[in-house]
């Protein structure tokens, strides 16, 4: 357990051993679960700091902290980097990584293992499924749902010096196994499905399928199907 002396945390709940490096600010009713790190700093201050002697007091020392809104709940082993926002009644799963830069709006979910790759922003109401990665500069809307293991990529020529990022609109949703490539943007409302590989833009309120993915029906039908679909059950 290494709850820095700048931190501020009014009424958290600690389930165990967790480490709170920085000024971070944890609010109101917010739950940290054992083994979290918050506030860990990024790599290139680690390299320049002496490591000898207690190495949480001088990873204290050199964190800016991070803040973590009101009535979260960061599970387990979730690692939570410096200068992260993190909005009200967020959660993360168990193992999950966001680093540095990243917000995240109110009341979206992190699902267990998924990583957050810094300088992310996500929007309010958004559901990230398990074992989901979203790299650097990528942009996610409101109330978008990303599906398990679902992989943006930022980089169309790896490993090159460009990074494009992959923007998400608002009301998206993202199929189980798909791909994003390095620079599409996925219209509000459209949908791609499970095991696309998304190579280039998605028009808005469509539904996307395949590799390379193609138009194959609009959200209003992807809709009424849904709606057949859950009758029969």
């Amino acid at each position: 357990m290494y709850l820095s002396k700048k931190a501020t945390m009014n009424e958290v709940s600690i389930e165990g051993d967790v480490i709170v490096l920085g000024p971070t600010t944890l609010g109101q009713g917010t739950l940290i679960g054992a083994y979290a790190i918050i506030g860990y700093p990024m790599y290139r201050k680690i390299r320049e700091i002496d490591t000898a002697g207690n190495i949480l007091e001088s990873y204290d020392e050199i964190s800016e902290g991070t803040t973590i809104g009101k009535n979260c709940v960061i599970r387990s082993h979730t690692v939570i980097y410096e200068r992260v926002k993190i909005g009200n009644m967020v959660q993360t799963g168990h193992g999950v990584l966001i680093r540095e830069n990243t917000e995240i709006g109110d009341r979206s979910v992190v699902g267990t293992h998924s990583i957050i790759d810094g300088d992310v922003k996500i929007g309010k109401e958004v559901s990230i499924q398990s074992g989901s990665y979203i790299p650097p500069k990528s942009i996610v809307g409101n109330n978008v749902f990303l599906a398990p293991f679902v992989v943006i990529t930022n980089d169309k020529y790896p490993a090159s010096k460009r990074l494009l990022g992959v923007m998400i609109e608002d009301d998206a949703i993202i199929g189980a196994n798909s791909v994003l490539i390095s620079g599409v943007k996925i219209g509000r409302g459209a949908v791609v499905a499970s095991g696309a590989i998304v190579t280039r833009d998605v028009p808005p309120n469509k539904v996307v399928l395949g590799a390379p993915a193609r138009v194959v029906m609009s959200r209003e039908e992807y809709e009424r199907k849904k709606r057949e679909y859950e009758l029969k059950s």
